[in-house]
């Protein structure tokens, strides 16, 4: 058993026509979990339109993620509060656009995703390096961000003001 007939990767063959030994895949092969069709959650839409929806329940676990990704590929540009002065664009790198503009506000979730991945502008696409659950828990995160920047108290249930305000 220890010395069988094999070859080398890339190594030459005389069994097959193209003398070839390593062999290209078949054709519409796909990689084990990686075939992507479901239409939300890979690529941010719904009927071919960006989605307005997450494609899973944003908790607390997703949004402990999703700052964790965020501080490690966003903030660089965009700051650890999204106002697009991260330490990038003190050097000189362009501004990206503050996520507190009531345009960002109300973007849909799914041209967010789209954004991150392929990329905008200046901003190069992140696919290869944030898979696309990451990607949701960034946007998930990012809408924390412009809540916590533009609360209002009337946002908050009369308890939750009466906590704010020290009456309880």
């Amino acid at each position: 058993m220890a010395k069988q007939p094999r070859y080398k990767p890339l190594e030459k063959s005389e069994f097959f026509d193209d003398q070839r030994a390593s062999r290209p895949l078949v054709e519409g092969t796909v990689a084990r979990g990686l075939l992507g069709d479901d239409e939300l959650l890979y690529h941010g839409l719904v009927d071919g339109k960006p989605a307005d929806r997450f494609p899973f329940t944003v908790d607390k676990a997703v949004l402990k993620r999703g700052q964790e990704r965020f501080n490690i590929f966003c903030a660089p540009c965009h700051d650890q509060i999204g106002n697009g002065q991260g330490m990038i664009v003190r050097r000189g790198y362009r501004a990206p656009p503050s996520f507190h503009s009531d345009r960002l506000r109300q973007t849909e979730p799914g041209m967010f995703f789209q954004h991150i991945t392929k990329g905008l502008g200046a901003m190069p696409d992140y696919a290869q390096q944030i898979s696309p659950e990451d990607r949701w828990a960034i946007i998930g995160y990012v809408r924390a961000l412009q809540l916590s920047q533009n609360a209002r108290l009337s946002d908050l249930s009369e308890s939750e003001r009466q906590i704010l305000e020290g009456k309880e």
